[in-house]
Order: C-alpha cells, then sequence, then structure tokens
C-alpha cells in the first residue's frame, strides 16, 4: 500500500518545492518593484513639498513681503504642477494570474493585496483622477491672470522678471490668496496619505 502512496508523495513534494521557489521569484520581483516605487513616492513627496514652498513665496509676494526674484521662474513652475503616481505591478500581475494563494503567509499575502489594489489605487486617483488635485487645470489659468501682467519679458520674448510689489486690486489679492491656500492644503492632504 504504501507503494500506491509513495508516487502521490513526491508528486505532491515537487508540486510544493515548485510553488516555494515560484513565491520566492514572485516575491523578489514584487520587492525589486516596491523599491522602484519608493523612489518614485519620495520624488512626488519632494514634489509636493517643492510645491507648498512655491505657495509661500506666493504669498509672501502677494502681501508685499520681500522675496528673492531669481527663484521666481522654479517658484511659478512648482506652484500648479501635476505629478504621476508609477506603481510596478508586474510582480504583483504576476501572482494574480499565478494565484494569490501562492503566498503562504496569510499577512504578507493580505498587506499585498492591500497595497496594490487599495493604496496604490488610491495614490494613483489621488495623483491623476480626483479633480480637485488636478492643480494646473484648476489654478494655473486664474493664477497666471493674475500675476502675468507684472512679468517682465526680454527682447526674445521670455520671461525675465516680475515687478515688484505687485499691484493687485483686491479681488485679486484675494482670489490668489484662496488659491494658493487650496493648493496647499490639498498637496498636505497628499503628502499626508503618502
Amino acid at each position: 500500500m504504501w507503494r500506491l502512496s509513495l508516487p502521490f508523495a513526491l508528486n505532491n513534494w515537487n508540486d510544493n518545492r515548485r510553488d516555494r521557489i515560484a513565491e520566492n521569484k514572485i516575491l523578489t520581483e514584487i520587492s525589486i518593484g516596491l523599491d522602484k516605487d519608493l523612489d518614485d513616492i519620495a520624488l512626488n513627496m519632494e514634489e509636493h513639498k517643492t510645491g507648498i514652498y512655491a505657495c509661500n513665496y506666493f504669498r509672501k509676494m502677494s502681501i508685499n513681503h520681500e522675496v528673492d526674484q531669481d527663484s521666481i521662474f522654479f517658484h511659478y513652475f512648482n506652484l500648479t504642477r501635476d505629478f504621476i503616481s508609477v506603481q510596478n505591478s508586474a510582480g504583483y500581475e504576476t501572482l494574480k494570474s499565478r494565484g494569490l494563494e501562492l503566498i503562504q503567509n496569510d499577512s504578507l499575502r493580505q498587506s499585498i493585496i492591500s497595497l496594490y489594489e487599495y493604496d496604490y489605487n488610491t495614490l494613483r486617483k489621488f495623483e491623476e483622477e480626483y479633480t480637485e488635485m488636478q492643480f494646473h487645470e484648476n489654478y494655473f489659468y486664474e493664477v497666471n491672470e493674475i500675476l502675468s501682467p507684472a512679468f517682465k519679458l526680454d527682447s526674445s520674448g521670455n520671461l525675465s522678471g516680475i515687478n515688484l510689489p505687485l499691484d493687485l486690486q483686491e479681488i485679486d489679492q484675494k482670489s490668489l490668496s484662496i488659491s494658493l491656500w487650496k493648493i496647499q492644503l490639498n498637496r498636505s492632504f497628499i503628502l499626508h496619505f503618502y
């Protein structure tokens, strides 16, 4: 009787061995992808902080506090800049195609599923789809309309500076302040989520 079960046991052992090898390869692929994802996340976080700094820069400018004019175009570029959320999901997609139960550790499996199905989707939606966080679309034209009369152009038509202090009507001052407040608030919100 043990002769009949020996081939079955060997076959079962081989299947389990193949699954463990596949599990290890997939987890290695996921780990490499996560390292790349962390680089993208760190870059997006830094750029959102730069956007917040730009809000503070233009807030000071709008209330006629002294600012460094040499960095105006750097801040102007970063004020309403949007970002994308890059996720390296190849390892996770391979895991899904092989079956999520390939990961033996229940806690690890649930963490992976949560990361790719919830956290990454939420970040992508915030960065790319959530209307209020589309800074360029929502704020660039309004901010540009308020600031552009003060911009200086060189003989080639390139931006060369800004006339300070800004001569803003009260309505433009308030509109700019509200836009800066909303941009800063939303950038702080997404930084909290990151």
